[in-house]
C-alpha cells in the first residue's frame, strides 16, 4: 500500500531518472566519439581537419549556445525545450550514424551540438525546481554522480562498439535512451519556468558567437592544413574576431543578454573564466589527442584506448571532494595555482612516452597526475566563480563559466592542428631526406603532408612505402609530444593567472561588484 507521502520521492526518482538519462546523451556522446576518431579516419577518408570539425562542430554549437538553451527554458518552458533537445538530439544521431562523408557527419554532429544545448541546461533546471531547498542538493549531487560515471564509462563502451561493430555504434546507443527519457519526460516531469523573466531571447548574440567562434574555428583548423599563405585563412580569423567583437558590443545593449558583461566587473569572476579557458582548453585539446594517438600511433584498440584514459575521471571523482575542501582551508589562490602546475606535469608524462612501451609504466601515471590536479582546482575553480558574484547571479556565473569551459576546447582543439602539422612537417621533411626516393617523389609527399598524416601508404613499392609511413609514425610521435607539452604550457599559464589574479588584496567583501 502506497501512501501519498510515498509517491513524492518516486515522482522525484522518475524525475531525476529522466533528467540523468537526458543529460548523459551529452555527455557519453562528447566522449566516446574521439575514441571512434581514428576508425571514422579508415572509414571515411576523413583528413586531419575533418576529424578536428567532426569534433569541434558539437562543440562549438554546445558551448555557443548553451546559454540560449537556459533563456529558451526559462522563458518557454524548460520541459518542452528539454524535450524537443532530446529529440534533435536523438534525430542528429541517427543522422551521424548513417554518414558516408566526413562533411555529412560534421554537419550531423553540429545539430546534435544544438541539441545539447538546449537539454543539458534545462535538464539541471528542472530537477532544481522539483525539489525544494533542503533536498535539492542531495539530487544535484545524486545528478552529478551518474554525469561522472557517464564520462567515466563513456570511453570505454565506445571503444568496444567500436571494436565491435565499428563507428556508427556509438550514434546508435543514442535513440533508444532518448525515447526513455521523453516518456519519462511527457508522463512525470513537471512544467516549470521563469515568471520574472524580462526582455526577448538574445537571438542576435547566439548567432553572432556560433559564427564568430565558428570562423576563428576554422581559420586555425585551415592554418594547419594549408598553411598561412591562403588568403582565406586571414579573411575568416578577421571577421571572426570582428563578429565576436559585435557580440560584446550587442550583449552590452541588450535588455537580457546571453553573457551579462557587468559580471565581469569582479575581478575574481574573470580571472577565474580566463583560467578556465586556459585549463579547460589544455584538457580538451589532450581528451582530443589521447586516443587518437594510442590508436594511430601506439597499437591500441578503441577499447584499450578508451579505458586508457579512465583513470583520469575517476581519479578526479575520489579527489573531488577532498580538493572542494581546500578553499576552505587556504582560500582559492594555493589550490589553483598548484592544481594547474600538477595538470601541466600529468600533461608533461602523458607526452614523453614512446612506441612499444607498456601502459602501466608510461601513459597510466601521467593521466593520474592529470586527474589529481583537476580534482586539486576544479572544485575551487566553480566555488570561485560562484563566490565572485551576487547570489541573485549565481546561475547565469554558473552558465557563463559552463560556456567558457566548452569554448576553451573548441578553440584549443582547433589551434592544436596546426601546431601538429607544422610539427609533424618539421620532421618529416629531414626523415625523407635519407630515403631512397627520388626529388619528383619527396617533393609530392611534401606538397601534401596532411594526407601522409593518415599513415596511409602512398602508391609507391612496398618496401619504399613501408618505410614512408614509418617515417610519418615516427615524425607524428614527435608532433603529438610537443603539441602536448604545449597544452602543459596552457595549464602552467593557468597557474600564473591564478597566483597574480588571487594575490594579497583587501577583503573579499571590500571588492565584491555586484553585475548592473
Amino acid at each position: 500500500m502506497s501512501t501519498t507521502g510515498d509517491a513524492y520521492p518516486t515522482k522525484r526518482t522518475l524525475i531525476l531518472t529522466a533528467t540523468v538519462l537526458g543529460s548523459s546523451l551529452a555527455f557519453i556522446d562528447g566522449a566516446v566519439v574521439h575514441v571512434a576518431l581514428a576508425d571514422m579516419q579508415r572509414s571515411l577518408g576523413a583528413s586531419v581537419g575533418e576529424l578536428q570539425w567532426i569534433s569541434n562542430s558539437y562543440m562549438l554549437c554546445l558551448g555557443a549556445l548553451l546559454l540560449l538553451g537556459g533563456a529558451m527554458g526559462d522563458r518557454l518552458g524548460r520541459r518542452r525545450v528539454f524535450i524537443g533537445g532530446v529529440a534533435l538530439f536523438a534525430v542528429a544521431s541517427v543522422a551521424c550514424a548513417a554518414a558516408t562523408t566526413p562533411t555529412a557527419l560534421i554537419f550531423a554532429r553540429a545539430v546534435q551540438g544544438v541539441g545539447a544545448a538546449f537539454l543539458v541546461p534545462n535538464s539541471l533546471a528542472i530537477l532544481s525546481a522539483a525539489h525544494p531547498r533542503e533536498e535539492r542538493g542531495r539530487a544535484i549531487g545524486a545528478w552529478s554522480g551518474f554525469a561522472a560515471v557517464a564520462t567515466a564509462g563513456g570511453p570505454v563502451l565506445g571503444g568496444w562498439l567500436v571494436d565491435a561493430l565499428g563507428w556508427p555504434a556509438v550514434f546508435w546507443i543514442n535513440p533508444p535512451i532518448a525515447v526513455l527519457t521523453i516518456l519519462l519526460a511527457v508522463f512525470y516531469l513537471p512544467e516549470s519556468r521563469d515568471t520574472g523573466a524580462r526582455g526577448s531571447m538574445d537571438i542576435m548574440g547566439a548567432v553572432l558567437a556560433v559564427a564568430g567562434l565558428g570562423l576563428i574555428s576554422w581559420a586555425l583548423i585551415a592554418l594547419g592544413e594549408t598553411g598561412a599563405a591562403d588568403p582565406l585563412v586571414s579573411v575568416a580569423a578577421v571577421v571572426g574576431l570582428a563578429m565576436l567583437a559585435l557580440f560584446v558590443r550587442v550583449e552590452a545593449r541588450c535588455g537580457a543578454p546571453l553573457m551579462p558583461l557587468g559580471l565581469f566587473r569582479s575581478r575574481d569572476f574573470t580571472a577565474a573564466n580566463l583560467l578556465t579557458l586556459l585549463l579547460y582548453g589544455a584538457l580538451g585539446a589532450a581528451v582530443f589527442l589521447f586516443p587518437f594517438a594510442l590508436i594511430r600511433l601506439h597499437g591500441y584498440s578503441a577499447t584499450e584506448a578508451g579505458a586508457a584514459f579512465l583513470p583520469f575521471p575517476l581519479t578526479l571523482f575520489l579527489l573531488a571532494r577532498w580538493g572542494g575542501g581546500l578553499i576552505d582551508r587556504y582560500g582559492p589562490r594555493p589550490p589553483l595555482v598548484a592544481g594547474p602546475l600538477v595538470a601541466a606535469v600529468g600533461l608533461a608524462l602523458i607526452a614523453w612516452p614512446i612506441t612499444g612501451t607498456p601502459y602501466w609504466s608510461t601513459f597510466l601515471p601521467g593521466v593520474l597526475v592529470l586527474g589529481a590536479g583537476m580534482a586539486v582546482c576544479i572544485p575551487p575553480l566553480t566555488t570561485s566563480v560562484m563566490n565572485a558574484v551576487d547570489d541573485r547571479h549565481a546561475g547565469v556565473a554558473s552558465a557563463v563559466n559552463n560556456a567558457a569551459s566548452r569554448v576553451a576546447g573548441l578553440l584549443a582543439v582547433a589551434a592544436v592542428g596546426p601546431v601538429l602539422m607544422g610539427v609533424f612537417f618539421t620532421q618529416l621533411e629531414p626523415m625523407l631526406a635519407t630515403l631512397p626516393l627520388d626529388d619528383a617523389t619527396r617533393a609530392a609527399l611534401l606538397a601534401n603532408p596532411s594526407a601522409l598524416a593518415t599513415l596511409n601508404p602512398p602508391d609507391l613499392p612496398p618496401a619504399i612505402a613501408e618505410a614512408v609511413i614509418a617515417a610519418a609514425r615516427d615524425a607524428l610521435i614527435q608532433a603529438f609530444r610537443v603539441a602536448t607539452f604545449v597544452l602543459a604550457g596552457l595549464a602552467v599559464a593557468s597557474a600564473v593567472v591564478a597566483a597574480i589574479a588571487y594575490g594579497p588584496r583587501e577583503p573579499r567583501a571590500a571588492r565584491l561588484i555586484p553585475p548592473e
